[in-house]
């Protein structure tokens, strides 16, 4: 009978022979005869990483708050693009500056914040961390809202 200090680092099943060892990935040495009926994979039967996906690794706990943060930045960035967009809009009636010229080139100023992030995110995936937050900054510092920065909401 185990003691009741050694209960608390056991659990229920740990006897079992067809466990397999977590450091090691091989079967105990109870379970080292063959196995029948049993579906369930080791850890060598699973397929090795393929050199496209270097690592299963994910990104740091600081490496997501800033993308979150630097998204967040973008959206605002689109959502700027817009409200200056289309103050621009009522402005260029006065300008005498055609419709058809504004809204395509407004679309695409609001769309730009959005295509920027994705294709920094997307385009530099094999790439060291900092690369893709180089190019992500880079685009914060470029896409400014202009038109909103200088003209506000207001007139």
């Amino acid at each position: 009978m185990t003691s009741r200090d050694d209960d608390a680092l056991s659990w229920a099943g740990d006897d079992d022979p067809t466990l397999v060892s977590a450091a090691t990935g091989e079967p105990t040495p109870a379970a080292s005869g063959p196995r029948e009926n049993d579906s369930r994979e080791t850890a060598s039967d699973l397929p090795a990483e393929s050199a496209e996906h270097p690592s299963s690794e994910g990104l740091s706990s600081a490496a997501l708050i800033s993308l979150g943060v630097l998204g967040g930045i973008y959206l605002l960035y689109s959502i700027g693009w817009f409200v200056g967009g289309v103050r621009v809009h009522n402005l260029s009636g006065l300008l005498g500056i055609e419709t058809a010229v504004t809204i395509p080139v407004l679309v695409l100023a609001v769309a730009a914040p959005a295509i920027w992030f994705t294709a920094a995110y997307v385009l530099t995936r094999s790439s060291r961390a900092w690369v893709r937050f180089a190019w992500l900054v880079a685009g914060a510092l470029l896409l400014v809202p202009w038109p909103f920065a200088t003209l506000g909401t207001v007139s």
